[in-house]
């Protein structure tokens, strides 16, 4: 029963581990959404400041260029099966995903860009029993600004580098009122309710070779940044208030390297793989601190460091756009992801799998200077069974599996060239 009681506490403060960037969102623009961010190699607008700010050196001396637009993620519920009660389905989320790039004209070899995008985010919600002791809710809201300057060597060469200004804040909410009815002990009745923010501070770097016209070889590396969240929170057991105050807690979001490659026929047909390596093995440990709490007996319980232990993640992406007589221009792609997730671990705050991804879209060049395109995304998770004796929740020990899950996106775009 111990065992129960202090994983309840335990895997409700796990349902911060979000907060890591294990949801990340790495399409902030139509052509990305279109391409399944198959879009390193070869960008052809304001967007390269985000993607690859080294090929904001090969565009049109002369001209600026200014992209915006939405993305409605929609996250279908994941559900939960092994006995009642524990069996359970999480809540289906709308989330609005906004961004904005720039890139200014060229001042001789030199260029300068800026994108506000929101590359990682998350809503998760559930309100059965055994899932709501853990997760009742944990929503996560980042927005990056990235401003970045690109340098031209010669006509095959570019280099580029910029900050990353990144602001992210997050509830955390878990009650174990109906857990502790079903195991019969009011002991299990642990709740918490936690809100936090941080404003922190990463570089990216990024270069392009073009051996030849029609090929680009290029290479990207986003740094790490530990996000120390500080904020309020407030813990109760049996329904008795047993603090409220000051919280805090570091997690990292993780570095990721890309390396790509893309080659275009005939002006028209244009072909990119990428490899992106996700350095989430730096999530090792989630430790939360709080400034002068007094809990007693449940200090062990709220304030042990949970294990995470994540791995390193590989994504392979190909995609492919076709530029058309009529002003169209057709994308499409396709991409396998790993979960850096392991089973020890896993909890009900972030249940994920191995995922297949498609997306398709379209942009129509309306003018000279303006065009406008729509775009669309299927993230598809795998359904996977836990082990039984496995896993440290204590929910999960038991076995089960998970199904549902993944993310559609839909994003419209609008880019100006002046």
């Amino acid at each position: 029963m111990k065992r129960i009681v202090q994983g309840l506490a335990l895997s409700a403060i796990a349902s911060s581990v979000v907060m890591a960037g294990g949801y990340k969102i790495p399409e902030q623009s139509l052509n990305s959404m279109a391409l399944g961010a198959a879009y390193v190699a070869h960008t052809d607008g304001a967007d390269a400041n985000y993607y690859n700010p080294a090929n904001m050196s090969f565009m049109a001396d002369e001209k600026q260029y200014l992209k915006g637009g939405l993305t409605l993620a929609y996250l279908p519920p994941n559900d939960y099966t092994l006995m009642a009660p524990y069996s359970g389905q999480s809540e289906s989320e709308n989330i609005p995903i906004p961004f904005l790039h720039y890139v200014s004209k060229a001042y001789g070899d030199y260029r300068w860009g800026v994108s506000l995008t929101a590359p990682g985010g998350l809503t998760k919600r559930w309100n059965t029993p055994a899932q709501k002791a853990y997760a009742e809710e944990f929503t996560l809201k980042i927005v990056e600004l990235s401003p970045s300057l690109s340098y031209r060597v010669n006509d095959q060469f570019s280099v580029a580098g910029g900050v990353r200004l990144v602001y992210s804040e997050g509830i955390v909410k878990s009650n174990g009122a109906q857990m502790s009815a079903i195991i019969g002990d009011p002991r299990a009745n642990i709740a918490r309710d936690m809100e936090g923010d941080t404003i922190e501070f990463g570089y990216n770097l990024a270069l392009t070779y073009k051996p030849t016209n029609d090929i680009n070889l290029a290479m990207t590396y986003r740094s790490k940044v530990d996000l120390d969240e500080e904020g309020t929170a407030t813990l109760s057991a049996g329904g008795m208030e047993l603090y409220h105050g000051e919280a805090s807690v570091s997690v990292p979001l993780p570095a990721a390297l890309n390396i790509s490659a893309s080659k275009t026929w005939n002006n028209t047909f244009t072909l990119e793989f990428n490899y992106e390596r996700t350095f989430w093995s730096a999530y090792e440990t989630l430790d939360f601190e709080y400034g002068g709490a007094n809990i007693g007996p449940l200090t062990p319980v709220f304030d042990t460091p949970i294990p995470k232990d994540w791995e390193d993640t590989n994504t392979f992406r190909i995609g492919a756009t076709v530029a058309m007589e009529n002003g169209i221009t057709a994308m499409m792609s396709f991409a396998l992801d790993e979960t850096p997730t392991i089973m020890k671990t896993i909890g009900f705050e972030l249940p994920d799998s191995y995922a297949k991804i498609f997306s398709m879209g379209f942009r129509y060049q309306q003018t000279e200077n303006l065009s406008w395109g729509l775009a669309m995304l299927y993230d598809a998770k795998d359904s996977f069974s836990v082990t039984k004796g496995v896993a440290d929740n204590p929910v999960l020990a038991n076995g089960g599996s998970f199904s549902g899950g993944g993310a559609y996106l839909t994003t419209i775009g609008i880019s100006y060239e002046y």
